[in-house]
């Protein structure tokens, strides 16, 4: 297995949009291969966003995509990483923890201050998974959301 995590380019939609489908319909979204797509074009082409492909012997199995925000107080840059997704056939070989660790060294290289995520309170799998890469739980912190549509 020659596992390879590279950020990926408008040239991976065809093999990314598939994996970023599959990752919607996980968290209970229906299958639209053409939403996924131009969702993905538009955040790669706009720069809006970074997306991180795994690849295994030249097909792509996972990814990670992370979004830029900062902090105030700090005066810094933060990255959030919204999704991490790897598929079924990929799964238990090391891919999701390759995606995290290229994710934390590509925000330590852009001189963030921290990476954030935040999973189900029912994904035990994907918090076993952080607990085990040093990820730690905002003590003390309560999160809100406004929904807007």
């Amino acid at each position: 297995m020659s596992l390879e995590i590279r950020r990926a380019t408008l040239s991976d939609l065809d093999q990314l949009a598939p994996l970023f489908d599959a990752y919607r319909m996980f968290y209970e979204q229906p299958q639209d291969a053409a939403l996924a797509r131009a969702f993905l074009h538009e955040r790669i082409e706009r720069d809006q966003s970074v997306v991180l492909l795994a690849v295994i012997d030249g097909a792509a199995v996972g990814f990670t995509q992370l979004y830029p925000t900062f902090s105030s107080v700090r005066a810094a840059r933060v990255w959030v990483l919204n999704d991490l997704y790897v598929d079924r056939s990929a799964r238990r070989q090391g891919v999701a923890q390759a995606l995290l660790t290229a994710a934390a060294m590509f925000a330590r290289d852009d001189r963030a201050i921290r990476l954030e995520l935040e999973t189900t309170p029912d994904n035990r799998d994907a918090q076993a998974l952080y607990e085990s890469g040093g990820w730690q739980l905002y003590d003390g912190t309560l999160r809100y959301h406004l929904s807007l549509v």
